[in-house]
């Protein structure tokens, strides 16, 4: 491991959080925006920025006073905190680091259940359950309704296999009491679904809407099948994450979670959910029918939060931002555990959302190499589902860098010689170039580039030399005559 890879979380739920993101000073309030309007137009003014503050909506007129809204956690240098890394390291050391201290050997740290917590402050049953008076945003201007849950993940149980899953899926406001579960064929809480409908029975769901923001983003990444994502998150902080029984359906819940719908998703309910903006920067989903929940609790803390987190596509959010340096990192280390040896980077690229674009950095060590790199990279737990490009380069082109990537993809390929394809491949129902007839007949499948942008490894010594500088050089001339554009 190298120097940068301990790491210490020092929060243990969204309200410490916010008090460390305070003593970074990158914390904003904001009072008095409606949820009609306002508050999307505040995510379209700063969700793009590398360093754009975290703000906390109050006083939303119509809703309960105290009840907030909270958007853009991971962004600025309150993206390391979040992670438990020194500030000064890049999100590309973030990645590293990350992967260094959690996933060369990960550890499961089983969830602990317990009597009570903060999150059963506010207990609301039978007529008292309203989901209205949470300041759900409008966030995209041709959005089908109110979005409570983008910052969301929803528990659910395996009835045959018995293990929980905790996967982000997004949540429509249709009335007080139902909200939808929109969930892509392929993924853990589907598979669970699935299961209960053909039992008959319905599938119990508990919605976690505002809380810790490791356990939402562990919901948007890709867990083994089979492990609880909370178990996960316990051995990132290295003891059990406490949790409660839900009163209706029994699920475990964080203890210390800010708002909570619990209910059940019946088989024979379905209403029009979207569209809405997605990752993809396109409306691609339409309007179609949705599963919902069927909403029979709501706990909330004390002037709760509900947490924010909408796509809001073509470049960089704070979405493509969070798995950009986390799904690099288990791209990584998924192709190392793979025996894909001499993996130097992976990177996956904001501007393709963080899944469809990605670079692979390796050192050729034998015929055939890149493409091994290339159809591990492209087909590995973290990036099948919806990845469309992987350009797998030789160790001298930092992946990272967009524009190196584009360098060597332009100048060591031959289009006829170097690109692979793979057909078949797990599409996403947010992509926009999903032919309608695929779509319609729910073939959520496309083809994946794999481009070998690698000298040849047969001739690659008589290939020409770059000529860009040694790192020692570029070092020298950043020394001696970097003070050359200050003020520029």
């Amino acid at each position: 491991m190298t120097k940068n890879s301990t790491s210490r979380i020092v929060y243990n739920d969204l309200r410490e959080w916010i008090s460390e993101a305070q003593r970074l000073n990158e914390v904003r309030a904001i009072s008095g925006a409606s949820w009609q309007e306002d508050i999307g137009l505040a995510a379209e003014a700063i969700l793009r920025a590398d360093n754009g503050p975290c703000i906390i909506f109050d006083d939303v007129p119509g809703c309960p006073k105290g009840f907030r809204l909270l958007l853009n956690m991971f962004a600025g240098t309150r993206r390391n905190m979040t992670l438990g890394f020194p500030d000064h390291l890049t999100k590309q050391e973030l990645s590293e680091a990350y992967r260094e201290a959690f996933l060369t050997e990960p550890k499961l740290i089983p969830h602990e259940i317990v009597d009570d917590g903060p999150i059963f402050e506010n207990v609301l049953m039978g007529d008292a359950v309203d989901v209205l008076k949470f300041p759900s945003p409008n966030w995209h201007e041709k959005d089908g309704g109110r979005y409570i849950g983008t910052g969301t993940y929803s528990i659910t149980h395996d009835p045959e296999d018995n293990w929980y899953n905790a996967g982000a899926y997004r949540a429509q406001v249709f009335d007080k009491t139902t909200v939808g579960i929109l969930i892509a064929p392929g993924h853990h809480g589907a598979i669970h679904c699935e299961k209960y409908f053909k039992r008959g029975e319905p599938m119990p769901v508990a919605m976690v809407v505002g809380g810790d923001p490791l356990a939402f983003f562990y919901g948007g990444l890709e867990a083994p099948y089979g492990t609880f994502e909370f178990d996960m998150v316990g051995g990132l902080r290295g003891r059990p994450e406490k949790m409660v029984r839900g009163k209706v359906t029994g699920l475990p819940i964080p203890a210390g979670a800010e708002i909570v719908l619990e209910g059940y998703v019946h088989p024979d309910r379905k209403l029009v959910e979207g569209p809405f903006g997605e990752w993809c920067g396109h409306y691609a989903g339409g309007a179609k029918p949705c599963v919902v929940i069927d909403i029979k609790a709501i706990y909330h803390r004390n002037d709760p939060i509900l947490v924010g987190v909408p796509p809001m596509g073509a470049g960089s959010d704070e979405m493509a931002r969070y798995r950009a340096v986390m799904r690099s990192a288990i791209i990584k280390q998924n192709m190392m555990n793979a025996g894909v040896p001499e993996v130097r980077q992976v990177w996956c690229h904001e501007v393709g959302a963080a899944r469809m674009f990605h670079g692979v950095a390796i050192k050729q060590s034998y015929p055939g190499h890149s493409t091994q790199a290339g159809m591990i990279a492209a087909q590995c737990g973290g990036s099948a589902y919806a990845s469309k490009y992987i350009v797998v380069a030789d160790e001298d082109v930092d992946v990272t860098n967009l524009e190196q990537l584009i360098w060597a993809m332009l100048m060591r390929t031959d289009p006829k010689e170097s690109i692979q394809f793979i057909s078949g491949s797990w599409d996403s129902p947010a992509d926009p170039r999903l032919p309608p007839e695929r779509r319609k007949a729910g073939d959520l499948t496309h083809s994946v580039a794999i481009i070998n942008a690698c000298r040849p490894y047969h001739w690659r010594d008589q290939f020409p030399p770059a000529n860009t500088p040694s790192p020692e050089v570029a070092r020298k001339a950043q020394e001696k005559f970097g003070w050359l554009l200050n003020g520029l």
